[in-house]
């Protein structure tokens, strides 16, 4: 069996404590753990802002990608280009006064349809 020495030495240190010191040491963990928990909390708040700064600039972006492509699809069209070409003075031809040049050997440039095949 243990001395009543060897015993007292296995006890941990704050068992030997009174009540106040316990206290003032309670007060300090539970001020530190509080700390803690406030400055995560702010930085969740501060990541969330950001989150919701990014969610507005896609929508903006996606919003005038929208605008872009509508605008595209708008001067593509035959219509807008013939209004246009008339504007700057342009006459559409008579098919009998064209003329066709063509070059020995040359090979044709393929091209492409609207979905990206040949």
């Amino acid at each position: 069996m243990l001395s009543r020495a060897a015993a007292r030495r296995l006890y941990p240190f704050f068992f030997h404590m009174g009540p106040v010191p316990l206290c003032i040491i309670s007060v300090v963990l539970i001020s530190l753990m509080a700390t803690l928990y406030l400055s995560q909390v702010g930085q969740a708040v501060s990541t969330n802002q950001r989150i919701e700064d990014m969610h507005s600039q896609q929508s903006a972006i996606q919003r005038q990608n929208q605008d872009l492509a509508d605008t595209i699809a708008q001067e593509r069209s035959p219509g807008y280009i013939a209004q246009n070409a008339r504007k700057q003075g342009l006459v559409p031809v008579d098919p009998r006064n064209v003329q066709t040049v063509v070059v020995p050997g040359l090979q044709p440039i393929p091209t492409q349809d609207p979905t990206g095949t040949p």
